[in-house]
């Protein structure tokens, strides 16, 4: 852990109590975990993942809910969060009073190309962070700011991650995403966000690299494409094609690589 991670944390319990994680989360300051899973609105049973594992739920709130997932011996933290890249910070500054091994994103993501199908499973190249919350992060003043900075990921660990699903069978695309701070509004700016030229569009992965480097952890972000913006695949109304292919990235793909990178 790096000491600028240390000095949030300490600034944070200041202000707070200790034990943070716990107090949301349910997850233990006692327990070296095999994975953290970080998952904007995915809860372990949203993947099908309690078909394969033990799934105990520790904490649901409104928002957010903590889970711990076991699977012959492994333990794996898992925290569902709220959108957006504050969400993610702030979450992911909680759990820094806890011991896990590596970090797992898990998140749905928008195509912007017309190659880009529903249920292909992709991961960063590298992710612009279109967010202000990263200036906060990374910046020594909140004056400064990093709006439309390249955050590269652990390209060895990436490819990694790659290989460890080309011998599944599976086929992980590298891809380059752009970061929006708005679903929404992210409509009425689509062919601005269309000049940077990015592959896909989600909300959080620029945060969550530049918190895996604070944490000095191997870290991935493995995104399941929702819809495409670029094709026509709409998140709401799919063809039972489109259906099938998302479930295959959802219900197969994504838990099967969880529980492999958490086994390592």
């Amino acid at each position: 852990m790096k000491d600028a991670l240390i000095k949030i944390v300490d600034a944070f319990h200041k202000y707070n109590s200790e034990h943070m994680a716990a107090q949301a989360f349910g997850l233990s300051e006692d327990i070296v975990y095999d994975a953290l899973v970080i998952a904007p609105s995915f809860s372990p049973y949203k993947l099908h993942i309690e078909e394969k594992c033990t799934v105990t739920v520790l904490k649901e709130g409104a928002f957010i809910a903590g889970y711990l997932v076991e699977k012959d011996g492994l333990n794996i933290a898992w925290i569902k969060i709220g959108s957006s890249a504050g969400n993610l910070i702030d979450h992911l500054a909680l759990c820094a009073e806890l011991s896990f091994k590596r970090m797992i994103f898990i998140g749905a993501v928008g195509g912007l190309k017309e190659d880009i199908h529903l249920g292909d499973v992709c991961t960063p190249s590298y992710s612009i962070s279109g967010s202000y919350a990263d200036a906060y992060l990374m910046k020594k003043s909140i004056r400064d700011n990093m709006i439309f900075a390249k955050v590269f990921p652990d390209q060895q660990y990436v490819e990694h991650v790659i290989q460890v699903a080309k011998n599944k069978g599976y086929n992980i695309r590298k891809s380059s995403v752009f970061c929006t701070p708005s679903i929404a509004l992210e409509y009425t700016h689509l062919d601005e966000i269309r000049t940077f030229d990015t592959d896909l569009i989600e909300m959080e992965t620029s945060s969550f690299y530049l918190m895996t480097e604070l944490f000095e952890l191997p870290g991935i972000a493995l995104l399941v494409v929702s819809d495409n913006s670029a094709s026509g695949a709409a998140l709401v109304g799919r063809t039972p094609e489109q259906q099938e292919q998302y479930d295959f990235g959802r219900y197969i793909i994504l838990p099967d690589m969880i529980l492999s990178l958490a086994a390592e």
